[in-house]
């Protein structure tokens, strides 16, 4: 228990190199977390299906059920927790394999334990935030305010709720995956700015412009799904040939 007397954060470990897992365990105990260990993805799926831990560290070269296929029978499953997955596949094409199929974040082999650290307590206090409800704290007075983040969007007869990360409408409730929501929000905030494909692997997903762009293609065919009327004939997230990705509609914030 903190002082404020909640449970330390919950994380899930699933890695089958056991040397590494027992350094990574420790460490992750030292900074106040509590653990739970699996060494391979089958029983990483048994435990999920009765347990909810806050966050998953999920290596990819895994015995049996890789890694990719674990994030995706998650994601299917609608479990929506965090995952920062751990991958010696070091290419930007396997970072975005590993995005597609729901991981939320990525740290390539051999990491730093700091580095690794960091990556968890930012992907946890992402989640936060985007679940929060209230504003942030007041800065002092020498720093300039930032806006409260804006939670919902409002547009036709849809509703997108970056807080539960849902997107609603008639007859139809879909949860997004973090990367598919933070993907939504940039262009959703550049309303009928064209978004060049590089930009949204620079700021979006964090990796190099020059990488293959075919996951973003792929992303935006499965948001399509959940907000056009006409998937095959899109309105709202239109393709400008040879750039990138554009947004038209409009809405209301609040």
């Amino acid at each position: 228990m903190n002082a404020q007397g909640a449970a330390a954060p919950l994380v899930l470990l699933v890695e089958d190199e056991a040397h590494l897992a027992e350094v990574v365990l420790f460490n992750l105990r030292v900074e106040g977390y509590r653990t739970h260990y699996a060494a391979d993805g089958e029983t990483a799926l048994e435990y999920l299906a009765g347990s909810n831990p806050d966050a998953i560290l999920l290596d990819v070269m895994l015995p049996g059920i890789e890694g990719f296929e674990v994030a995706r029978q998650l994601r299917l499953a609608g479990n929506f927790t965090p995952i920062l997955m751990l991958t010696a596949r070091g290419r930007a094409e396997d970072v975005l394999a590993g995005f597609e199929a729901g991981a939320d974040d990525y740290l390539s082999k051999p990491f730093e334990l700091s580095i690794l650290l960091a990556r968890l307590n930012g992907l946890l206090r992402r989640m936060q935030w985007q679940r929060s409800q209230s504003p942030p704290a007041a800065e002092p007075e020498t720093a300039a305010p930032e806006p409260a983040p804006r939670h919902l969007f409002r547009f036709g007869d849809r509703e997108i709720h970056f807080d539960s990360l849902e997107l609603s409408s008639p007859g139809q409730q879909v949860r997004l995956t973090l990367m598919e929501a933070e993907l939504l929000r940039y262009l959703i905030e550049r309303p009928g700015k064209v978004v060049s494909r590089g930009e949204i692997l620079e700021e979006v997903w964090r990796v190099r412009e020059d990488t293959d762009t075919r996951a973003i293609d792929n992303f935006v065919v499965r948001l399509r799904r959940y907000l056009e009327p006409d998937p095959s004939r899109p309105v709202h997230l239109l393709t400008v040939r040879g750039v990138g990705y554009r947004f038209v509609g409009e809405g209301t914030w609040t």
